[in-house]
């Protein structure tokens, strides 16, 4: 999409908002010039950079976890199939429990710490991952098997050059979900057990009733997570697929 047009869609945005700040005058829909002074006052104290940078810590964190943990169980229920009819019932389990129990859980259990906070989001979003890549698992073209058998690839040779080429579509897509689902958790986990990041000042805001703050914490957050998703994410997804357009 040309950057013209994405900044005349976001412009757009933002007259629509203003003019409906106009219509509906009131400090719970404050216009986009309001929000914007808290974002240039929060940024001038520094406050602004370090709770996204704290935020962007854990998001960081839970990704590697769950991407890490969610590719391995994945690949590995896909590739047995005696496992993967054990272990689904779990799997299910695990895809169908509310991210706010695991939240309270993860805090009763392990306290109010980092660690707790990181590994709650990664569990909520490691089901997801083992789904998408146990489906790539159970999509591997089995002659390549076979070559690798011929050729007397080793183990990493086999990983490298048989399995994770074909795998590389469903990281892609498990990651690009991930991103988006792992943020959202994290702000939760702030709001329920942090003091500091992006979801604690909207927790903080939220107690004295200041929209524009709240406002000016979110956008500044979802513009970083879009900019990641422009520039890292779907690049990384383009460059996974390319032999699908190749082939068309």
């Amino acid at each position: 999409m040309p950057a013209a047009t994405v900044l005349a869609s976001l412009l757009g945005l933002c007259l629509v908002w203003n003019v409906a700040a106009g219509l509906w005058p009131s400090r719970a829909f404050p216009p986009p010039t309001d929000v914007w002074r808290v974002l240039v006052r929060e940024a001038a104290s520094g406050d602004l950079a370090y709770h996204l940078s704290m935020t962007l810590l854990r998001v960081a964190g839970a990704y590697v976890v769950a991407m890490a943990l969610g590719s391995a169980i994945g690949v590995l229920l896909g590739m047995h199939r005696r496992l993967d009819a054990f272990f689904n019932p779990w799997l299910v389990i695990f895809l169908n429990l509310p991210a706010l129990v695991v939240i309270v859980l993860a805090y009763i259990w392990f306290g109010l710490t980092e660690a707790a906070a990181i590994g709650a989001v990664a569990v909520n979003k490691l089901p997801n991952v083992v789904v998408t890549m146990r489906e790539g698992a159970r999509a591997l073209d089995p002659v390549f098997s076979e070559m690798a058998t011929v050729y007397r690839l080793g183990p990493l040779d086999r990983i490298r050059h048989i399995l994770m080429p074909q795998l590389q579509p469903y990281f892609a897509a498990a990651s690009r979900s991930g991103i988006a689902l792992i943020w959202k958790i994290v702000l939760v986990v702030e709001l329920l057990g942090r003091s500091n990041g992006v979801g604690f000042q909207i927790y903080l805001y939220f107690q004295i009733f200041d929209v524009a703050a709240i406002l000016a914490y979110t956008l500044a957050f979802v513009a970083i997570m879009l900019t990641i998703e422009l520039l890292l994410v779907q690049p990384l997804e383009r460059h996974a697929t390319r032999w699908r357009r190749r082939a068309a």
